[in-house]
This record gives structure tokens, sequence and C-alpha cells, in this order.
């Protein structure tokens, strides 16, 4: 289907994405060093893992003509060659971990005002999903994305 391409944590609120070429990703929590492996921080199964297609990065850049590096909108996992939309509400595998796609990761207004407000527009539908990590692991750059059987 396709494959990761950049993996990145923030580990507090606002703090630079930071680039990583692997992740532990832990069942039912997220990745570890990332702010959202502190239940604190999680207000719903949805927000232990983001993940958003390097295509719509870069149609962004090319219908704006603004830059907009693969960290700046601000999800865990960049893929590549796999239409995010269609695992909405499917299990499916990131190598050896088992997702689950919860939810469309809709743009928002904060995502406008730390890139562009083109943004926000642009990215309805495009801004990626949303997952509850059914079953943990090693995420590493390149991985593969499948189905879960």
């Amino acid at each position: 289907m396709g494959s990761i391409r950049h993996i990145f944590i923030a580990p507090a609120r606002g703090e630079p994405m930071l680039e990583l070429v692997e992740a532990e990703a832990i069942a039912d929590v997220g990745l570890r060093g990332d702010r959202y492996e502190d239940a604190a921080h999680r207000e719903s199964p949805d927000c232990q893992l983001t993940l958003i297609e390097l295509e719509s990065i870069e149609a962004f850049v090319e219908s704006t003509g603004l830059p907009l590096a693969p960290q700046e909108p601000r999800r865990n996992l960049v893929t590549s060659g796999v239409r995010l939309n269609g695992l909405c509400g499917q299990r499916f595998r990131v190598g050896a971990v088992e997702l689950e796609g919860l939810d469309l990761c809709e743009p928002c207004g904060l995502f406008g005002q730390r890139t562009y407000s083109e943004a926000v527009r642009f990215f309805v539908k495009r801004g990626g999903l949303r997952c509850r990590i059914v079953t943990g692991g090693v995420l590493r750059v390149g991985d593969s994305i499948g189905d879960a059987s």
C-alpha cells in the first residue's frame, strides 16, 4: 500500500517536532517521548497517533507556492503511497504495529496560525488520520502500511 517517510514527536505542546528514524508505539497510549504519551494530554483515543500524506503536503506547496516542511502539519507519521481517508474506520498495520483509524485529522485554527491561513481550507479532508494504537511495537522510517491481517 504505502510506507512511512518521516516520524515526528513533540515532547511538549508547541515545542518543535523532533524527527526520529524509529519510535516505540505503545498500545492505547501513544509514541514514547511524545506529549500524548502522558494521559493528561490525551482527551480521547484518537490523540494517540496521527498520520498525514506527504502527497498532500506537496500538493499544498504546488498549489499555493508556499513552503511547508513535512513536520509543519505536526503529525506523527508522514506517509507516501497510501490514501489515509480510506483507512478511517479500519484496522491496518504500519510495520509490526496495528492501528485503528478513528477519525480524520481536520485542520484547526492553530494549524493555520502555525503555518498559513490558506492551509486550513486546503487541508480539509486532506489533514490526515487520527489513530488508536491497537498493538504496540517499533515504527521505523520505510515501514510498509498494509492490511491488519
